[in-house]
């Protein structure tokens, strides 16, 4: 079974094409996966400029879906369906994914599955590209999922069957970084930014809050800390600042995050008994945190991140998540919407 995986919901217009594995009902081989990214219409702004995506997309969708069909080898009559992302996302963004995909649902006449966008990032360990970064992760496990529009906890018990433990009170933990790097005169997208030049920082050099609410719960708040960062930004202008400061204050800042996040996701691993944690989402590839999670694990608990060019957004996610439910007997009707609103707990668990 083959199937088509649009995904519009930010600003990386992707397509993939993903074929059922011949050795595992839950992973999916990746015949083709093709991410347009929009980074240099953004960047100037400091941010994903939503009106700016949904034109983007406008103008990608076509070649990019035309380029996965093509990598991929295959006619859109070849296909078994087709998947697209519905949200959650920037509603201009998703409408553009939604409709190319009902019209080429339209065209083959093949069943159209609407997929949410999270539940694709929860099914990227599972994808298989023949590369020595694929890693092996089965259910349960944990899934700390971190972007620029999302930061939450899950239990993963199952396809489909999924406990939320926690997410973001305020800010997604990209935001975090995005606004961080913005007071500090940083470029855009701040995660890379702040990584970059804290590299050479000392991380205890500045004691930022860690925000971590109820130590037994696991919702996370980011605004305190960019609060702490401007206050002491307004002490310490930047400008008047060397660089060896410059890099001490980014890498506190990055180690506040890192630790924060790293203390919820182990504590929801002991509160699950679980020993299998995913990280997965933009923020996922962070060398500091990695090398905290790795660490705080030990040997009790494996930590899985997905290859790099499955762990951001990307089509592959979107058509596996859309595969499976295929393969459980569901699709959509015609009447499929975009929302730009969805928490994961709405969705029905496949039986």
């Amino acid at each position: 079974m083959r199937i088509l995986g649009i995904e519009t919901s930010c600003d990386e217009t992707a397509a993939a094409v993903v074929e059922s594995h011949s050795n595992s009902s839950n992973r999916g081989t990746i015949l083709s996966n093709i991410v347009q990214t929009q980074l240099e219409i953004h960047a100037e702004y400091g941010g994903v400029v939503p009106e700016l995506a949904s034109r983007a997309h406008i103008s990608n969708v076509s070649s990019v879906v035309q380029a996965a069909l093509d990598q991929a080898k295959i006619k859109p009559a070849d296909l078994d369906g087709i998947a697209v992302t519905t949200g959650p996302g920037l509603i201009g963004g998703l409408l553009v994914g939604v409709a190319t995909a009902k019209g080429l649902a339209l065209a083959t006449k093949k069943p159209l599955i609407g997929v949410h966008h999270m539940e694709g990032h929860l099914m990227s360990p599972f994808l298989d590209n023949n590369s020595a970064n694929d890693c092996s992760v089965g259910f349960p496990f944990v899934a700390l999922l971190v972007s620029g529009g999302h930061t939450l906890l899950l239990h993963a018990r199952g396809f489909g069957d999924y406990v939320l433990l926690g997410q973001t009170k305020d800010d997604a933990v990209g935001e975090a970084f995005d606004k961080g790097a913005r007071m500090l005169g940083l470029e855009y997208p701040g995660g890379p930014a702040i990584a970059k030049l804290a590299q050479n920082g000392n991380n205890a050099a500045i004691r930022f809050p860690r925000i971590l609410l109820d130590k037994k719960l696991f919702d996370f708040s980011f605004s305190g800390l960019k609060t702490s960062l401007r206050t002491h930004l307004i002490k310490n202008p930047p400008a008047e600042l060397n660089p060896q400061s410059m890099s001490d204050i980014a890498a506190s800042y990055q180690e506040a995050i890192a630790e924060t996040l790293t203390i919820k996701a182990i504590n929801a691993c002991h509160h699950t008994n679980c020993k299998n944690l995913l990280v997965a989402g933009g923020v996922g590839a962070n060398r500091r945190l990695r090398e905290l999670l790795i660490k705080s694990a030990g040997r009790d608990i494996q930590v899985t991140f997905p290859a790099m060019d499955v762990c951001t957004d990307n089509g592959a996610m979107i058509a596996l998540a859309g595969l499976r439910r295929l393969e459980s007997g569901q699709s959509d009707s015609w009447d499929l919407n975009a929302r730009a609103r969805w928490p994961l707990t709405q969705l029905a668990s496949v039986a």
